[in-house]
């Protein structure tokens, strides 16, 4: 089922007069929120194709017209609901807050930052769902990863942009290099844990350490910020 369709007409309701005065007119913001909030409950637990508008209104305790005038349609709904789940999730993983040290000390709290992150049980129910609505509907997969992991690779490729810019890194493409030491970081532990295995601590801080030395030994401005 395509992501802009449902059992819903697609055409907006017919407007009463108050509605045609609201028309346009921004919500505040504690409302919004509370759109945004009640859609993301029934999109991520119930699916994408069973959550109906009215539903949401209804649990919302605002107008079905109320949401088509302020998101358009369902699809836009949804997206508004990704991204502000994805905001949430990223709330918990900042590059900016990362102690300060040796870059060796930084990419090791950044590399142990991203492994908790990603494995937080909220994040895997997440991307599950996700996923199995993607396969009805690729659209609904792009807009999670144009609201989540993309724009995160977006702002770790900053970071190493800056760190190249100091001469603490050399580095010609950063979000290449941001995929890169994500993907070490992670090893195997992603499939893993999906398929019901257990990444011990000792793991996880192997895979870390071997992270952070290959990222040097291929980006370090210099021989010594290799070895410290």
């Amino acid at each position: 089922m395509s992501i802009g369709r449902s059992s819903e007409p697609e055409k907006r309701p017919a407007h009463r007069d108050s509605d045609r005065r609201r028309a346009g007119r921004p919500l505040d913001a504690a409302k919004r929120a509370a759109i945004v909030s009640t859609a993301a409950h029934h999109f991520f637990h119930h699916g994408y194709a069973a959550t109906a508008i009215e539903q949401v209104a209804a649990d919302a305790g605002v107008s079905k017209v109320t949401i088509y005038n302020q998101f358009g349609d369902k699809r836009a709904l949804f997206a508004a609901a990704v991204e502000s789940e994805c905001e949430k999730m990223r709330g918990h993983f900042s590059i900016d807050a990362m102690p300060q040290g040796s870059m060796r000390d930084r990419l090791t709290a950044i590399g142990h930052a991203i492994f908790a992150f990603l494995f937080r049980p909220e994040m895997m129910q997440f991307e599950r769902r996700i996923a199995a609505e993607t396969e009805s509907d690729p659209a609904i997969g792009l807009a999670f990863l144009e609201a989540g992991p993309w724009r995160m690779k977006v702002g770790f490729g900053a970071w190493l942009a800056r760190a190249h810019a100091a001469g603490e890194l050399s580095i010609a493409d950063p979000l290449l290099a941001a995929e890169q030491f994500v993907s070490m970081c992670k090893g195997m532990g992603d499939l893993e844990r999906r398929f019901g295995a257990t990444v011990s601590p000792a793991e996880r801080d192997r895979r870390i350490a071997g992270a952070v030395d290959v990222f040097l030994a291929a980006y370090a401005a210099s021989i010594e910020a290799q070895h410290p």
